[in-house]
Parts: structure tokens; sequence; C-alpha cells
């Protein structure tokens, strides 16, 4: 009980500093999952098309996702610098591979027979990714932005290691200044960021079932 006495009346104190970092957070996190949506849909289209590209793409989103957080922004530091730049970089390269993923399975496990009849009636290709394909494949790939915004909220954490700011400040200066109460509430608030949007993704995925199920 005492630890969260601490931290109540470290939010009461410091609401302007957590408020700030939580703003860097969102800014973040919100940039670096503009460019994996745009980025990883586009290349999910791309590979839907091509098996061969398919299998180098999530072979290699699959390699980038095994290494260590950590190690990859030590790397991309001595690349592009400390700050946002280096953050951003990483977390897309970690978000990658859900929405390419989900993107690429969505789009290919459509019934081929529904495909041939839109073929039939005089579709082209790209009225039929625009207005079938993408459609129904659109459930599957929306659980993999949801999974994607969950992870790189959570991952932007460890930005502020590397001088990116956002609710990691608060977290490693707990560690770094021995003061728990100050990592607890910086972990809180990036676990009630991650779980709040993963709830409002959540309904919005389940009206998309719902949406994709009425036709």
């Amino acid at each position: 009980m005492k630890i969260l006495e601490e931290i109540l009346q470290l939010f009461a104190d410091r609401t302007d500093f957590f408020v700030q970092l939580l703003i860097q957070h969102i800014i973040l996190s919100g940039i670096s999952i503009l460019i994996i949506t745009v980025v990883g849909i586009t290349l999910g289209v791309l590979i839907s098309e091509n098996k061969s590209l398919a299998t180098l793409v999530l072979a290699l989103t699959n390699f980038f996702y095994t290494i260590p957080s950590i190690a990859l922004f030590g790397f991309l530091v001595a690349i592009t610098g400390i700050g946002a730049k280096s953050a951003i970089i990483a977390l897309v390269i970690y978000g990658l591979l859900p929405i390419i993923r989900n993107t690429y399975v969505g789009l290919v496990e459509i019934d081929p027979q529904i495909i041939e009849a839109a073929l039939g009636m005089g579709s082209t290709e790209f009225q039929i990714l625009r207005k079938i394909r993408f459609p129904l494949a659109l459930p599957v790939i929306f659980a993999g932005f949801r999974n994607m915004v969950v992870m790189t909220i959570s991952l932007a954490g460890i930005a502020s290691f590397i001088g990116a700011g956002g609710l990691g400040v608060a977290i490693w200066r707990g560690i770094t200044t021995n003061y728990p109460a100050m990592t607890i509430a910086g972990s809180l608030l990036v676990a009630i960021l991650a779980i709040l949007s993963d709830i409002l993704l959540g309904l919005i995925e389940k009206r998309i079932g719902g949406i994709y199920h009425e036709k």
C-alpha cells in the first residue's frame, strides 16, 4: 500500500511532467503507427500478387522481429543518431510484421471463385482489389493493425533510452535514481495507454466484423 500511495502522490505532485511525457509518447507512437500502416498495407498488397516476393519480404520482417529491441535501438543510434528519428525507424521495423502478414493472409485467402466471377463480369484488377478483395480482407487486416498498435505503444517505452522522450523517460529516471515509484508510474501509464487503445480498437474490430457478417 505504501508504494501505491507514493505513486498516487507522485502523479499529484508531478502532473505536468507526466502529461508532457504522455503527449510525447502518443505523438511518437502515432507517427510510427501511421508510417507502419501505410508501408505495411502497401507491401502486403504488393506481395499478395507475387508469392516469391512474399516469401522474401515475410522472411526479412521475421528476421528483424527476432532482433532484441535494445540491440536494434543501439545499432540505429550509430547510424541515425540519438533522438526520435532512430526511435521511429526502430518502431516501424518492429511493427511491420503483423500488418504485412495479416494484409497478405487476408488477401490471398479470399475464395478464388469470387475473383473469377468478378473478372468474368469485366472488373479490372484494381476494381477487384478496391471493391472486393480489400473489403473482404479488412477484418484480418484490422486484427493485425490492432496487435501492431498495442505493440508499438508498449515498445515506445524504450525510446527514451536513446533520447526520444515519452513515458520511458519516467521509467528510465526511476531506474537510474533507484526510485521504484517513478518506474512503476511510468510503466503503469504505458500499460493504461496500450490497454485503452486495445479496448477501443477491439470495439471497432467487432463493428467491422459485424458489418462483414451482415454482408
